[in-house]
């Protein structure tokens, strides 16, 4: 029997500073993030979860020097294009969640293939949320609701929440049922607000780079309320 949650979601957080503290760059921070992020993706498929959402990229993250921008936005270009192949071969289907208008043509375009290329991958699903907002995500499914009243096509007396799930961004997928943050924080950040208002919450002390398949499977197996793992326990 699976014992393992469905949809675990994943803030990221952490990569900078692992950077940063080790005398490298920022940049080089989010490179082994990347790392860090295919071994989370093989562990998730090891421990059954069904669909991992990986927070990349925040709408807030534009603020971010224009070097680190730039950057973000090559990494998922040469991740994706190196991956492929694999996730066609592992029978893993990607989905992207976010506004993917204001990125640049080749992030777009490496998106839209790798999206395509797996669509009828009917394994674990990876769902990266890439210039994402919580606030954006509500925002943009209310403006299509309004239209679609506004049309004709939407009678108001049927807008409820589940016809406000239907244009979300994670439209096809069900709410997470744990959301864990790396890296310190214990905050949100304005991830998937809509979508977590159920799930549990787990925050670790421990950098994304340095976030394993142990301590993967250990925030998942422990039931209860919110909780701090330090990086005491990892040494």
């Amino acid at each position: 029997m699976n014992t393992s949650p469905t949809h675990v979601a994943i803030i990221m957080d952490g990569n900078g500073r692992w950077g940063k503290e080790r005398g490298f760059t920022r940049s080089k921070g989010h490179y082994a993030g990347a790392q860090a992020m295919e071994k989370i993706i093989d562990a998730s498929i090891e421990l059954d979860i069904k669909i991992v959402t990986l927070f990349a990229f925040s709408s807030e993250n534009w603020s971010r020097p224009q070097d680190e921008v730039n950057y973000l936005m090559q990494l998922p270009v040469r991740f994706f294009k190196k991956k492929l192949p694999e996730f066609m071969k592992r029978n893993i289907r990607v989905l992207i969640s976010g506004n993917q208008e204001a990125l640049p043509e080749p992030t777009k375009k490496v998106f839209r293939k790798t999206v395509e290329a797996t669509k009828n991958n009917n394994g674990i699903i990876v769902n990266f949320a890439f210039n994402y907002g919580g606030r954006d995500d509500i925002l943009q499914a209310v403006h299509q609701v309004i239209e679609g009243v506004r049309n004709k096509k939407i009678a108001l007396d049927n807008v409820n929440e589940q016809m406000i799930q239907q244009f979300l961004y994670t439209k096809e997928l069900p709410d997470p049922d744990i959301v864990i943050r790396t890296g310190g924080e214990k905050r949100v950040s304005n991830f998937l607000l809509w979508q977590c208002s159920k799930s549990q919450f787990y925050f670790s002390d421990v950098y994304f780079p340095d976030f394993t398949k142990e301590l993967l499977q250990q925030a998942i197996q422990v039931p209860g309320t919110p909780r701090i793992l330090s990086n005491r326990l990892t040494r």
